[in-house]
């Protein structure tokens, strides 16, 4: 690996066009003693800084993704690594001990941080035998620091931005960071968005009007993907999910994207999903299908999607939605345009492909076998069994969202059957079917939510006879 340029390390930083009027004396981080922290054997302390024990599995995966995208990496070219918001520096760590990074990029905003990252980071060699630099540690805003880094033409093959809410100020500049075929670790932290409770916070940070639908956290992955598409074609740049993670606590929507150079297909997986209250069934539809939206249940009735996105808009006033109401109807629409506006939400545009590579994650579970995380527990997470479902759920037949066992068993008025026997059955009959890591007793399949219920009537039954 090149050194690094001795002015992009070493030179005085240019001074703030607004400087403040007074210095403020750093954060003094609490006695790091009492903050000691292991993962997957490697011991840092936390001290002060916003630090979760259970991100330790979102870590695993990102060192595991790391690990195998350095074997990738031609000979003599070492793996660099941006993390953008490194924390307390257990992340930079981690790439450096156990992905066998040879430079790592450790930025934070707060300088009231650096004694804790540089004490974590310290016990990794400074300098290479070759003489580069192995880390260095910076606190800039994580806008500039990669724009920077870009002026400067240091690219990197892994930035990992682990942001706190719905950012997605950084994402354009991450992607421009990047080297071709290198790796972009996203978050997002905003469940309100995912949920469809903010839409017009999801439009400005992602580009989606994502509305409420029962499969909302798996949502929330597709919002960020197709944010992360959005931006990368833009730049002439496209990018494919090779794992997709959520996790309870937060809410955490991680997702590792590899950057290639290209354009956005004709036939990519960035369209709109549908979702039936009445019915309970849910769709997928391209650009060119947004005046074809239409539910099953609805006798195969075709409706005008802008006329149903002009029903859902929540700023439209009754005298409003009553004018437009008697327009409709009188153009024939009949009734049933206001039926069709209170049972079909529309969210998008979303990511709709598979969320995962199922060669890469099969890769990263012989990865974790090897060194011996596959069989472990992390905070009450099997590392196994999760990446397992993901194969499972990577399938590329399986549509968008899952199915919860409670509302099979709401819309059927029956009690379900267990999860795994549904499953079964399902591919017994020629459908695909699995577990979701997102959701314990819910299932992703491409059968109709109506067959479902049916099969699950007759193991109900079937159960009640052998009584």
């Amino acid at each position: 690996m090149a050194a690094i340029p001795a002015f992009s390390l070493c030179s005085p930083l240019p001074l703030s066009p607004r400087p403040r009027k007074a210095p403020i004396a750093p954060r003094r981080p609490t006695a790091l003693a009492n903050t000691l922290e292991a993962e997957r054997g490697v011991q840092f302390e936390t001290g002060d800084s916003f630090f979760r024990r259970e991100s330790a599995v979102g870590r695993d995966l990102g060192v595991l993704s790391a690990a195998l995208h350095r074997r990738s990496l031609p000979p003599g070219g070492g793996l660099r690594v941006l993390d953008a918001m490194c924390g307390c520096g257990v992340r930079s760590l981690r790439y450096l001990a156990q992905a066998g990074a040879a430079f790592v990029w450790a930025n934070d905003a707060s300088e009231g941080c650096r004694p804790l990252i540089l004490s974590n980071l310290s016990g990794h060699p400074r300098v290479s035998p070759q003489g580069d630099r192995s880390w260095v540690v910076t606190h800039l805003d994580a806008n500039r620091v990669l724009a920077e880094n870009y002026l400067r033409k240091e690219f990197f093959d892994l930035v990992d931005v682990d942001c706190f809410g719905s950012d997605s100020s950084f994402m354009r500049l991450a992607i421009s960071t990047i080297r071709k075929g290198g790796l972009l670790y996203v978050t997002s932290t905003d469940g309100y968005s995912s949920g469809g409770h903010r839409p017009h916070c999801s439009l400005a940070s992602y580009g989606a009007y994502v509305r409420p639908m029962p499969f909302s956290n798996e949502v929330g992955l597709r919002m960020l993907i197709g944010g992360a598409l959005r931006e990368a074609a833009a730049l002439g740049y496209h990018i494919s999910p090779l794992f997709s993670f959520y996790s309870y606590h937060g809410p955490v929507f991680r997702v590792m994207l590899q950057v290639d150079r290209g354009q956005l297909h004709e036939n990519s997986r960035y369209g709109f999903i549908s979702y039936c209250h009445g019915c309970g069934n849910s769709q997928t539809f391209s650009w060119e299908e947004l005046g074809q939206i239409s539910c099953a249940c609805r006798k195969g009735e075709v409706h005008n999607s802008l006329i149903i996105g002009v029903y859902m808009n929540p700023k439209m006033s009754d005298l409003a939605f009553n004018f437009l109401d008697r327009i409709l109807k009188y153009l024939c629409f009949q009734d049933t345009i206001q039926l069709i506006s209170k049972s079909v939400v529309v969210s998008g545009p979303l990511w709709t492909g598979p969320l995962h590579d199922v060669t890469h994650v099969t890769d990263m579970l012989q990865l974790a076998t090897e060194w011996g995380w596959a069989c472990t527990n992390r905070n009450e997470v099997d590392l196994e069994k999760l990446l397992n479902q993901m194969i499972e759920e990577g399938d590329p037949r399986l549509p968008p969202g899952y199915i919860k066992l409670d509302e099979i068993a709401s819309r059927g008025k029956m009690n379900s059957p267990p999860l795994s026997t549904l499953i079964n059955t399902l591919q017994e009959e020629g459908y695909v079917a699995s577990r979701s890591h997102i959701a314990p007793n819910a299932i992703k399949t491409n059968c109709p939510i109506a067959e479902c219920i049916q099969f699950a009537r007759r193991l109900r039954c079937s159960t009640s006879n052998r009584r």
